[in-house]
């Protein structure tokens, strides 16, 4: 079958982010930056506009409550920081301060997942579960960084605000070859298309389950790849069309505790739609602090890493009905 993805070429997040948002603070007068002392990308913004960047410090609850100000007063505020901090510390000002109101503010942020080898304090593996769980947030998980200027352009027209979690975003893969997929917040994109089971991921761990299907294919496996990097709303529709295409059999790979995630998400779905499924797998972070370590070490450390994939692909795919 034709594939649908390209690999090799490395491309920075962060640098997109740097250059989408300096663009559209030409199109945007409204659009204002903020960072808590994470402003090293923005730094083509902060000399095109220097009067609507504020770099505050390492406050990030005071970042999302100025950013909330901004926002009532009829600007589009985007906050650009370490996802950690900003869905942790931030929690109670993103919850009161911007859903509460549902202002647009929006929060972007990179080390979603182990990544960047910074220890348990330095890794969002909660961050989805939390930011799920906040009415009026949409919440978008994002591993291919051509993406990531797509999905900042289509936020500036959303009322409500929006969470964009990457990796560390310095060098990642371009996954897709430009014009394939069509990239709609709130939409699913099947990566790769299969018929005997699908593996569903969002964020880094998309480029491992595309390796997966492929290590796969050389078996005669023929493996669905959703990169599902809007986590809520979720498509839903992709999810049902999925397990009827698939023979009812769903992996899900994320780098994220593997409850509260995308996981969790799939299989409310599941439930609420009385979808029938033959097997289901959830590959993610078990319920203990990382440490340190490379990513790859650390996926293969806690049970997500490729060769696990590969092993819960095989075991779903021969489960019988």
């Amino acid at each position: 079958m034709p594939a649908t993805f390209t690999f090799g070429e490395m491309l920075s997040a962060r640098s997109v982010i740097g250059t989408t948002l300096a663009e559209l603070g030409e199109e945007h007068e409204n659009l204002w930056v903020l960072t808590p002392d994470i402003g090293a990308t923005l730094v083509e913004f902060r000399d095109k506009y220097p009067d609507r960047f504020l770099d505050v410090g390492l406050a990030e609850q005071a970042c999302v409550g100025i950013a909330a100000g901004l926002a009532y007063d009829g600007n589009i505020p985007v906050v650009s920081g370490m996802l950690p901090f900003l869905s942790m510390r931030a929690l109670e000002q993103v919850r009161s301060d911007v859903c509460y109101p549902n202002l647009p503010v929006k929060i972007i942020g990179t080390h979603g997942g182990l990544v960047g080898n910074g220890g348990s304090t330095h890794y969002a593996v909660e961050d989805l579960a939390l930011m799920c769980a906040l009415t009026n947030m949409t919440v978008t998980s994002i591993g291919d960084p051509a993406m990531v200027g797509e999905v900042i352009r289509q936020s500036m027209h959303m009322q409500g605000p929006i969470y964009i979690r990457l990796a560390v975003g310095k060098k990642d893969k371009v996954l897709y070859e430009p014009g394939r997929h069509e990239v709609r917040i709130g939409k699913g994109i099947v990566a790769r298309e299969g018929t005997d089971a699908t593996i569903f991921t969002h964020g880094t761990v998309v480029a491992q389950a595309l390796d997966a299907a492929e290590e796969l294919a050389k078996d005669g496996f023929s493996v669905r790849v959703v990169d599902m990097f809007t986590l809520k709303p979720i498509d839903e529709d992709l999810i049902l069309r999925s397990a009827e295409e698939t023979n009812g059999k769903f992996v899900v790979v994320e780098d994220h505790l593997s409850y509260g995630g995308l996981a969790s998400r799939i299989a409310d779905v599941v439930a609420d739609r009385n979808i029938h499924l033959t097997a289901f797998e959830r590959l993610g972070i078990p319920q203990v602090y990382a440490g340190f370590g490379e990513d790859e070490e650390l996926r293969d450390k806690h049970g997500y890493g490729l060769g696990a994939t590969i092993a819960a692909t095989q075991r779903v795919i021969a489960t019988k009905p």
